[in-house]
């Protein structure tokens, strides 16, 4: 017999250098889902993170291990940034960047996206069917906040702190990630320059999966404009971006999620 505890659960971690927020909106939770997704998520940043000098991603950085020396779960997010690169052209380079630890890898730019929708899995396993996880901004959402409700997310403008740039409406599998300087300043490296890159203001993704979303926003950023182009190229994700001079492009099926105004 499972154990639960009754009208959902709201829970913040502050792991991973930002605040994850777990709101499950099922009637009865199961009182181990966001214990183990804490545990997960934890996991994470002491395996990835390129802040700790003991991960095995400082270690892969500078050079101490290899593909062959590390476990499957590290080998798969090396083998997705490495077709991530082949698909952005460059665009997205994990071992193009620099790190934290002093090294020229960082896988963070697929990672954050990755641990996230992993943690949305291990709440589905545990039975929760109507969730929201928001790590910094970027946003795995299943179900319904109630009833037959579409979940509303808020894309915060990113020179006005007090308006927002539009608001994303969904329900069932949805994720909505934004790549930005508002928060971090410039931190987007074009790896085939080196240099940061501040072309766009902002770049909102949204799909099925935070994986991918949370990337392909770092590579149209990195791209620029003609990142949308790029993006209508991979079916079911769609993007919103905002230029300095306040000005907004999008792809066609973005529109099918923006909140009516």
């Amino acid at each position: 017999m499972t154990s639960t505890a009754p009208s959902g659960r709201h829970h913040i971690e502050l792991v991973m250098g930002m605040a994850v927020s777990i709101d499950i909106r099922d009637l009865h939770v199961p009182v181990a889902a966001i214990d183990d997704v804490v545990e997960w998520l934890h996991h994470v940043d002491a395996t990835f993170s390129p802040y700790k000098q003991e991960s095995p991603i400082s270690a892969i950085g500078r050079g101490q291990l290899g593909f062959d020396d590390v476990d499957d779960e590290v080998r798969d997010v090396l083998r997705l940034c490495e077709q991530l690169r082949l698909d952005s052209d460059g665009s997205f380079d994990a071992f193009e960047v620099p790190a934290p630890n002093g090294t020229r890898f960082d896988p963070c730019g697929v990672v954050k996206g990755w641990s996230i929708e992993h943690a949305a899995e291990i709440l589905e396993q545990r039975g929760c069917r109507n969730f929201c996880i928001n790590a910094g901004g970027d946003i795995a959402l299943r179900g319904s906040p109630v009833g037959d409700e579409s979940w509303t997310v808020g894309i915060r403008h990113p020179v006005d702190d007090q308006r927002l740039a539009t608001v994303v409406t969904g329900s069932g599998r949805l994720a909505v990630a934004t790549s930005a300087t508002y928060e971090r300043g410039a931190h987007i490296i074009n790896p085939h320059t080196g240099q940061p890159t501040t072309d766009l203001a902002s770049v909102t993704v949204v799909g099925p999966d935070l994986t991918l979303a949370d990337a392909y926003a770092t590579i149209v950023f990195v791209m620029g404009l003609d990142g949308l182009e790029w993006l209508e190229k991979h079916p079911d994700y769609d993007g919103y971006v905002i230029t300095h001079d306040d000005t907004t492009y999008w792809t066609p099926g973005f529109a099918d999620y923006r909140a009516s105004e």
